[in-house]
């Protein structure tokens, strides 16, 4: 599964890359339909504590799945959009 990650306005190092990788390619484990996956990670006002947005949306054939969390850390924002997506596909895969 390809995931592609982007940073906006700033730039991501390898371990923050590593990090969703790993965590994007569980959702992947869980549903053998899943073409892959694009995340953005965005720095809303810098002045704010919880200012790290993840942004992570599935793309499955015929359906994309979307979640999109804001915390104090982009793992952190990561972790939480994942257990949603788990949520968003286990719910897709029982229709």
């Amino acid at each position: 599964m390809k995931i592609n990650i982007s940073a906006v306005h700033f730039k991501a190092d390898k371990k923050l890359e590593g990090f969703i990788q790993e965590k994007v390619e569980k959702l992947a484990s869980m549903y053998d339909k899943v073409l892959g996956s694009e995340v953005i990670l965005k720095i809303d006002a810098k002045e704010a504590i919880d200012n790290k947005i993840a942004e992570i949306r599935l793309i499955i054939k015929g359906n994309d799945l979307f979640a999109k969390k804001q915390c104090k850390s982009f793992e952190e924002a990561t972790d939480i959009a994942v257990d949603a997506l788990k949520k968003q596909l286990t719910k897709y895969k029982e229709k």
